[in-house]
């Protein structure tokens, strides 16, 4: 990050003088730092899990303005590890809670909200506003159009990842550093990609990563230490173990190689027609569930917290060793959670020349369009 003239920065006020006492008083950081933060401008892509203690951390440490991209509005389900939330405002847009919970937080920082969806038309002009973006989404196809607008625009990006019991973070595009792309070249097809909401996540995970993510912000702010460029940390909960692996700039990168083969942002593809005629909506299944095989390949505990009681069970896991329990004289109709598992089992049972169809949106849209009865989770 480039440093700014102390002469154009705002100076820090008495009040501030003593908030901020404790950095200060660090002689890496003293008071022209903390004038450093206060002039940088964060970009932060979430204000959920990741978002929530980057938001909060970046707040108290007095980074000057704060930006928040968010769309989505406060679930009860967010709770258990959304801590930038409370119960109070659930319904409510995030970005609205965030605001509120921010300001009381630090009433001497700017916060500016941006409450839509981060996309190809508006993700450059968003962040070429700010000196750093941290990235707290929760999907592949807004991770990749962040780190490639970040590419384009000339910004470091500090990127977070979090499933089930694990952790990843990096920082990319940081002084000519590899991108997200030298990693990982091309997001998986959407319906193979896990997630959160089906996989699950600890609740304190994205806290000890979105912390690790603000402390990296500071460092890039700063230029303070050994920045977590070229390396991707990885934690595992379960066995208390933190490890680190190189990760080089790439030659052959698509976005920041010698040659790249892209050199603006992709448009978003609209759903592939493909995709669609292997899902059912819930009220078509409706009308002929008495005519079907339904197969439900979720987890057994999942099962324990809601059913669809016609629906057999072969979780996803054995699936292929229990093809001969799929019946071959009428129609199969696969359903998980959301959707991803259960059109991961459409694809495996092609493969072994059984047909058969997903429920788009799994047993939570069942629950909202069929069955309100049904426990969500």
């Amino acid at each position: 990050m480039a440093a700014r003239n102390i002469n154009l920065m705002k100076k820090l006020t008495p009040a501030e003088y003593q908030r901020y006492a404790r950095h200060i008083s660090l002689k890496e950081v003293g008071e022209l730092g903390q004038q450093k933060l206060k002039d940088a401008k964060v970009l932060l892509i979430g204000a959920g899990g990741l978002g929530s203690p980057m938001a909060l951390y970046l707040a108290s440490a007095g980074i000057g303005t704060l930006g928040i991209v968010e769309f989505d509005r406060v679930d009860e389900s967010n709770l258990q590890r959304q801590i930038l939330h409370s119960s109070s405002e659930i319904g409510r847009p995030k970005i609205e809670s965030a605001l509120k919970r921010l300001s009381e937080l630090n009433p001497y920082i700017e916060i500016v909200t941006h409450p839509v969806r981060l996309s190809s038309e508006n993700a450059r002009q968003i962040i070429s506003n700010y000196d750093v973006v941290a990235d707290g989404s929760d999907n592949f196809s807004t991770r990749y159009l962040t780190n490639d607008a970040c590419y384009f625009e000339k910004k470091p990006l500090v990127s977070g990842a979090i499933l089930s019991f694990e952790g990843q973070l990096s920082v990319y595009n940081f002084n000519g550093g590899p991108c997200y792309r030298c990693l990982y070249p091309s997001p998986p097809p959407p319906e193979l990609a896990p997630n959160c909401e089906e996989a699950g996540v600890l609740g304190v995970l994205p806290g000890l990563i979105g912390t690790l993510q603000a402390t990296e912000v500071i460092k890039v702010i700063l230029n303070l230490g050994s920045i977590c460029s070229g390396k991707l940390i990885h934690y595992d909960a379960l066995d208390c173990e933190m490890t680190s692996v190189s990760v080089p700039k790439k030659e052959d990168c698509p976005l920041c190689g010698d040659n790249p083969s892209i050199v603006e942002l992709p448009l978003e593809e609209a759903p592939k027609a493909s995709l669609q005629a292997l899902e059912i909506s819930p009220k078509s299944l409706e009308k002929i569930i008495d005519l079907v095989t339904l197969i439900d390949v979720r987890e057994p505990f999942e099962r324990e917290i809601c059913l669809i009681s016609e629906a057999i069970s072969i979780p996803l896991k054995e699936l292929e060793n229990r093809l001969q329990e799929v019946p071959r004289d009428s129609e199969i109709i696969i359903h998980c959670k959301m959707g991803g598992r259960s059109l991961k089992a459409v694809e495996l049972l092609q493969k072994h020349g059984i047909k058969a169809r997903s429920l788009a949106g799994g047993i939570l849209r069942w629950a909202d369009e069929v069955d309100s009865s049904l426990a969500k989770y």
